[in-house]
């Protein structure tokens, strides 16, 4: 009989939005873990755009960096992060919602920077009051992944229209796709792309990005070189350095600074869940990690 192992417990499926969302949506993910009652599954997320999830499981518990890991609320709202989280779980069923930065800015009447490297009780934060409702709309009746992934785009829809779009929205579009470009190294030529000042950029990226320029050109150079290695791991990790980092030296401090750890301890450990996303995810939506989520799907 062949050993089950946890990747064989774990599914992850990803779902486009509408196209009149894709500009403010990365995707809708569902997330199914199958272990036994007493059984847990571990991985550690790297470093992303907000995410809503959704569940109505009370097993799951999870930390930002190194704080303590502690119980998921049943709505979750992650803001955009530039340090790893750790999760642990045992038998879940959870829907997650990726927010570009121009679907923050839009949707959420707070500055990204506020909620930077943390997460909040989405039903109990008003800031997300307009999206707690999700919960209920989502987990009607019996599982249906297809139904459900519908009534989560009809939702967001909805709440898009009631919304306008504001003043910044082209700058926030026209920084979202030179921060995915790869070329893309210096915030001088950032600033030079958008035309405009390092001082306008700065609150630009903290508003709607949640980091300072600089921070967020290092964290997708980073996230360039990690995506290569979880969607093939018998990658050496000098084979999957992005052509921007000068040695491998260098990117063994990103790594740290990102994930909170080295890159020989974090290829020691499984990574059921990230693995089964990033492969799903790069069939779905043609990125492996949300932060290099495509620029044409950005408008």
């Amino acid at each position: 009989m062949l050993k089950r192992t946890l990747s064989d417990a774990v599914a992850v499926r990803f779902f486009m939005p509408s196209p009149a969302l894709q500009p403010y949506i990365s995707t809708y993910y569902l997330t199914e873990v199958s272990v036994a009652e007493g059984e847990q599954v571990s991985d550690w997320l790297h470093p992303e755009w907000a995410n809503l999830r959704f569940s109505r499981n009370d097993t799951c518990e999870a930390a930002i960096g190194d704080g303590p890991l502690q119980r998921a609320p049943h709505f979750i709202a992650t803001g955009p992060t530039s340090q790893a989280a750790q999760f642990v779980t045992g038998p879940m069923r959870s829907w997650g919602v990726g927010l570009l930065p121009l679907g923050w800015a839009r949707l959420v009447d707070a500055p990204a920077s506020a909620y930077a490297d943390r997460s909040a009780d989405g039903g109990a934060d008003p800031v997300f009051a307009d999206f707690a409702p999700l919960l209920d709309e989502i987990f009607q009746g019996s599982p249906d992944p297809a139904a459900e992934a519908a009534r989560i785009d009809a939702f967001l829809l909805n709440l898009l229209s009631r919304r306008p779009p504001g003043d910044d929205e082209p700058r926030i579009r026209a920084a979202h796709g030179a921060l995915v470009d790869a070329e893309m190294a210096a915030v001088a030529d950032l600033a030079e792309r958008l035309a405009t000042s390092s001082r306008s950029l700065e609150r630009l990226s903290l508003k709607a990005f949640g980091f300072s320029p600089k921070l967020l050109l290092r964290r997708q150079r980073f996230l360039r070189s990690l995506a290569q290695f979880m969607l093939d791991p018998s990658l050496t990790w000098i084979s999957t350095l992005d052509w921007h980092y000068v040695d491998q030296a260098h990117f063994v401090r990103d790594f740290r600074r990102f994930m909170g750890m080295s890159p020989s301890a974090y290829a020691a450990l499984e990574h059921p869940v990230l693995r089964a996303a990033a492969r799903a995810r790069a069939a779905t939506a043609g990125a492996a990690v949300q932060a290099l989520h495509p620029a044409d799907k950005t408008g």
